[in-house]
């Protein structure tokens, strides 16, 4: 887990969306994030990986998935994604 991968979460959390790599990358920074679209498209592997959004009818969409939002509500931990590795 990286620190980019909590601000990605939360930010499809906040605003309740369904984004592709590139939009969101270019969402992130036009919010003030510091993040490069290479980041972006790495972590959202990452994150698919361990669960943490799903990808939307295999379209390259992604969403926050329910064990995305448990992690940022603080009832996953990042050793409990360590763990199931």
């Amino acid at each position: 887990m990286s620190l980019k991968d909590g601000l990605i979460l939360e930010f499809l959390a906040e605003h309740n969306l369904e984004l592709p790599p590139k939009p969101l990358y270019r969402n992130l920074n036009r919010h003030g994030h510091q993040i490069g679209y290479s980041t972006v498209r790495q972590r959202l592997n990452e994150l698919e990986a361990h669960g943490l959004v799903n990808e939307v009818e295999s379209g390259s969409y992604y969403e926050i998935s329910d064990k995305g939002q448990q992690y940022l509500d603080g009832k996953l931990s990042r050793s409990d994604l360590e763990d199931e590795e």
